[in-house]
C-alpha cells in the first residue's frame, strides 16, 4: 500500500504536470473553447479513461513492449498524427454559427467522449512516460508492485481529472466571447485546425 507521504507527493507533481502544457490540456482548452462546457468536460473523462489503458498497460508489462519496439511505436503515433490531422480538417471546414446549442448537439456525448479516449491511447509518448514516472513511486517493500502501479494511475488520473476539469470550465467561458461574432467564430476553428495541424507534426515527429 502507498504511504501518505508518497501519496501526496505524486499528487502533487501529477497536477502540475498536468498544468504544463502538452497536447492533451491544448486540446480540453481548444475543444471547450470551439464547443461548450459539457463537450469540453466529456473530452476530459475521455483523456482520463485513456490514461486507464496507459496505467494497465505499465502494470502488465505492455508499456515496456512498445518502449522496446520501433514498428509498435512508430505506428501508434502515426495512427495518433492521422487522427490530429482529422480533427484539424474538421475544426478548419467548421461552418460560423456552430455554437450554443447548435454545437452541443453536433456530436453525440459518446463521439465526445470518444475523441478524448482515441486522443490519449494513441499517443505513445504517454505510454513511455507512464512507464518512466509511476514506478519511481513504487516500493516492493510496501506490497505488489502491479497494484501499487495502479493506485498510482488512479491518483494521476484525479489529478488529471481536475486540472483538465478547470481548463475545460474556464475554456468555456472564453469560446462564449467568440460565439458571438460569426467571424471570431471561424477565427477559432482555423486557429484551433492550425494547432492540431502542429500537434500532428510533433508527434509524427516524435521519437522514443
Amino acid at each position: 500500500m502507498l504511504s501518505f507521504d508518497t501519496t501526496a507527493t505524486f499528487f502533487a507533481a501529477s497536477v502540475l504536470l498536468a498544468l504544463s502544457p502538452g497536447p492533451d490540456n491544448v486540446f480540453v482548452l481548444l475543444h471547450s473553447a470551439m464547443h461548450g462546457r459539457r463537450a469540453g468536460l466529456l473530452v476530459v473523462l475521455g483523456l482520463c479513461s485513456g490514461l486507464l489503458f496507459h496505467t494497465a498497460a505499465v502494470a502488465l508489462g505492455l508499456a515496456a513492449l512498445l518502449a522496446a519496439s520501433s514498428t509498435a511505436f512508430l505506428v501508434l503515433k502515426l495512427a495518433g498524427a492521422a487522427y490530429l490531422l482529422y480533427l484539424a480538417w474538421g475544426a478548419w471546414n467548421a461552418p460560423a454559427g456552430l455554437g450554443d446549442a447548435h454545437a452541443e448537439s453536433a456530436m453525440t456525448p459518446w463521439e465526445t467522449y470518444s475523441r478524448g479516449v482515441v486522443m490519449n491511447v494513441t499517443n505513445p509518448k504517454v505510454a513511455i512516460f507512464f512507464l518512466a514516472f509511476l514506478p519511481q513511486f513504487a516500493n516492493p517493500e510496501q506490497g505488489s508492485v502491479p497494484l501499487q502501479i495502479v493506485l498510482l494511475g488512479a491518483i494521476f488520473g484525479m489529478a488529471a481529472l481536475l486540472t483538465f476539469g478547470l481548463i475545460a470550465w474556464f475554456a468555456a467561458s472564453f469560446g462564449e466571447v467568440f460565439k458571438r461574432s460569426a467571424r471570431a467564430q471561424i477565427a477559432l476553428n482555423r486557429t484551433a485546425a492550425v494547432v492540431f495541424t502542429a500537434l500532428a507534426a510533433r508527434l509524427a515527429l516524435v521519437q522514443r
